[in-house]
């Protein structure tokens, strides 16, 4: 037990979340190596994915996710989170010999590609011009700036084994990208499907949420067999994606319509009603989060396209469900239409806000 005791609270805070308000994981997202206490003694679990047996996938306790790929002519590592660190150094010497030749950077961030000094300044970094842009902006001696960049379409070949990069425009972050090797059908795309799972509060803490949107249907365009999406304790499958899309749309659908609901002029003052000048700010608060609470009742209570409840076919959905809905409906505030807009006086469109 830390000196915070298993909380800190706090009564402007959030309240202390217990297992009795939610449901477990289902067994999907539970694979057989979690239950192995080498797995934890270890610190990974590396696994060969997709075609051609040179393709790896290694996971951290962390959560934290990184694949490789032996080509006969060195090691192409992809990300190399802090939560991995020096062990991911050792996940591919449990697999090759070979050294490591060149790493790839998905996107700038730390959490993904945080411990990318251990593999020391001989290796050749691969990322997009927006990524060594932001790392130039914002230095960091664990992440050193890419040696190669690329704008829109890039190829990288190691040893006959290529690798596909692409950047479709913002989601996640404006550079992240996708790597795609064509021969072991392997895609990476970070920080957009947790595989078994909703996303990570507020869809992963993506910048742009029509381009995330966006990217579930890109990805299902790659022929692939095996996703690494980054996070949790799995790869996935097209069947993931497409399972995780409909959750997301159907979150959207239900924010759309609370928003319709409760952003006509009408509904607004109905939040604030009581309340004086000084405390209107509180009715804001209030008015947000009823359209959140409204979406995310409607999508964990929905019967989906199988039968079941989202709290019964992925991971956290009634854990980080409230979170999303309250990012979706700001995004559909912010990046969507209105429908309209403040007419002369006090009339106005379906919403305002």
């Amino acid at each position: 037990m830390s000196k915070y005791g298993d909380f800190y609270s706090t009564k402007w805070g959030f309240p202390k979340a217990v297992p009795e308000d939610h449901y477990p994981s289902p067994a999907q997202f539970m694979p057989e190596y979690l239950n192995n206490p080498e797995y934890y003694e270890k610190g990974y679990h590396v696994e060969n994915v997709g075609d051609g047996g040179n393709f790896y996938w290694v996971t951290s306790p962390a959560g934290y996710e990184a694949g490789f790929v032996v080509t006969g002519a060195g090691v192409v590592v992809i990300d190399a989170p802090p939560g991995l660190g020096e062990n991911l150094q050792a996940a591919i010497r449990s697999i090759t010999n070979e050294p490591v030749t060149h790493l790839i950077y998905s996107h700038w961030h730390s959490d993904h590609i945080g411990a990318a000094s251990v593999f020391g300044p001989g290796v050749k970094i691969v990322g997009h011009e927006i990524t060594r842009e932001l790392l130039s902006r914002f230095p960091d001696k664990q992440r050193p700036l890419p040696t190669e960049t690329f704008k829109t379409d890039a190829t990288l070949e190691v040893g006959g084994v290529k690798l596909e990069l692409s950047h479709k425009g913002a989601d996640h972050t404006p550079d992240n990208i996708y790597i795609y090797a064509p021969d072991q059908k392997v895609l990476t795309k970070i920080d957009i499907i947790s595989p078994g799972s909703v996303a990570f509060m507020h869809a992963d803490v993506s910048e742009n949420i029509s381009g995330y949107y966006q990217a579930h249907d890109d990805i299902l365009t790659y022929d692939f067999k095996a996703l690494i999406g980054g996070h949790i304790s799995r790869w996935g499958t097209r069947e993931d994606v497409e399972i995780v899309r409909e959750y997301w749309h159907d979150l959207a659908k239900f924010a759309e319509e609370a928003l319709w609901e409760m952003s006509n002029a009408e509904a607004l003052q109905g939040f604030v009603v009581g309340m004086g000048r000084e405390y209107q700010l509180v009715g804001g608060e209030n008015w947000l989060n009823s359209i959140a609470n409204y979406a995310t009742e409607k999508t964990l209570t929905k019967k989906t396209s199988n039968g079941q409840t989202w709290p019964e076919r992925l991971a956290g959905a009634t854990v980080n469900t409230k979170y999303h809905a309250w990012t979706v409906a700001e995004s559909i505030r912010l990046e969507r239409t209105h429908h309209g807009y403040q007419a002369l006086g006090n009339g106005g469109p379906a919403y305002i806000a």
